[in-house]
């Protein structure tokens, strides 16, 4: 489910927990640039069933991480600079950030050991 709040579009889980905040042009760089704990971007698609699928696994990774990890949304349709810049071809693709750069990159349907890997190397 999701709800705006102002600008923003906040994402719910299925028991009403805030998850991953919807990023765009104008929020992406002080997220990613001011943010002192690693970031976690998801970019995806509405229409794309893994990227429902892959939901519910990074709520739980933020909720998870919370004091280390920042987990954010990029829908593609609506922020195509941002897909470019960072070379999206498929929905969903996870980019992680570190001080601001990119370390990771990470295109499909991803298992949750996978993921709990990279952050635990980068936090």
């Amino acid at each position: 489910m999701c709800m705006n709040y102002g600008e923003n579009k906040v994402f719910l889980t299925k028991k009403g927990k805030i998850m991953a905040e919807r990023l765009n042009i104008e929020s992406f760089e002080s997220k990613i640039l001011e943010n002192d704990k690693l970031v976690l971007i998801d970019f995806y698609s509405e229409s794309c069933v893994p990227c429902k699928r892959i939901s519910p696994l990074l709520a739980e990774l933020e909720e998870l991480y919370a004091d280390k990890l920042y987990v954010g949304k990029v829908n593609i349709a609506y922020d195509t600079h941002l897909v470019e810049r960072y070379e999206v071809t498929a929905a969903p693709t996870l980019i992680f950030f570190k001080n601001g750069e990119q370390i990771k990159k990470l295109v499909g349907i991803q298992k949750k050991i996978e993921l709990e890997e990279i952050i635990k190397r980068n936090i």
